[in-house]
């Protein structure tokens, strides 16, 4: 057990190499990553600081977000809404599963840049976050999911986001998201970090939140709590084998490190509609 809590901590953490702490506001999450990616790719080839950007383990972690959200009922002809899609690590192995539509969205022009390349879909659409708002119109999606995404907003930035992810889905919908949890072991590593930079200027936020919050938020939302799974939790049944950098490999099941929740938008009083 305490193999696996390390493994699923690295994958918290951010790429070893990456550079040291970035002189900026961390409450200004904009100018942070932004600040963060410049970075990367004045010490890495840009190909590698592409991947790095979004914390390492690209393929595998990829895959492992395709798996959960096929588990979480996504279909190949379903609308999917990425925000915080960075470089295209989920997009990419979702482009040879969803047929659908697909909107990624991402304060980091550059790493939008490279999804659409590596992923070479002209169909799809990635476009700059504005603000916290998702550029779509009310009930198009069929899910919308935001992975490490939350984990680096305040609070009320998070409620704004899923509030805007409410209002663009589907009634029978679902909105997927990863978290940071105080009751999680292999979490507090992460918290015990950000202690370290109390007082100065770091990366980003590093942000938990309570499977009680959450129960709070999704019932002023007005949505159902369908699933919470601790990150240490190999819920997501595997397709194939996933491989990892640092050798080891998840055969049948596998865990996102970071806990995850779905939520799901009721459908309308009498209504028959399918999503």
């Amino acid at each position: 057990m305490k193999n696996l809590a390390r493994r699923i901590y690295n994958r918290l953490k951010p790429s070893p190499g990456q550079p040291g702490p970035v002189q900026y506001n961390k409450l200004d999450y904009l100018t942070t990553y932004r600040g963060i990616v410049d970075s990367l790719e004045h010490v890495f080839p840009h190909d590698e600081a592409m991947k790095r950007a979004v914390g390492g383990q690209f393929e595998a972690m990829g895959l492992l977000e395709l798996e959960a959200l096929r588990h979480f009922g996504l279909r190949e002809h379903d609308y999917l809404i990425d925000v915080g899609c960075g470089s295209g690590r989920l997009a990419k192995p979702l482009s040879g599963y969803l047929t659908g539509r697909y909107l990624g969205i991402d304060v980091v022009p550059s790493l939008l840049q490279y999804a659409r390349e590596i992923v070479g879909r002209p169909d799809w659409r990635f476009e700059t976050a504005t603000g916290l708002t998702i550029p779509e119109a009310d009930e198009a999606a069929d899910m919308v999911c935001f992975f490490s995404v939350l984990t680096h907003l305040m609070h009320e930035q998070s409620f704004l986001y899923l509030r805007e992810a409410t209002r663009v889905l589907k009634p029978g919908g679902g909105i997927v998201f990863s978290f940071l949890d105080f009751t999680m072991p292999h979490h507090w590593p992460v918290f015990e970090d950000t202690l370290q930079d109390v007082g100065v200027n770091a990366q980003h936020l590093n942000v938990f939140l309570s499977k009680d919050a959450i129960t709070v938020w999704a019932e002023r939302l007005g949505l159902q709590l369908e699933a919470t799974h601790d990150g240490s939790d190999a819920f997501i049944p595997l397709s194939r084998p996933i491989a990892f950098e640092d050798g080891h490999s998840e055969q049948t099941r596998g865990a996102l490190g970071q806990s995850v929740c779905l939520l799901r938008k009721p459908l309308r009083s009498g209504s028959l509609a399918d999503r």
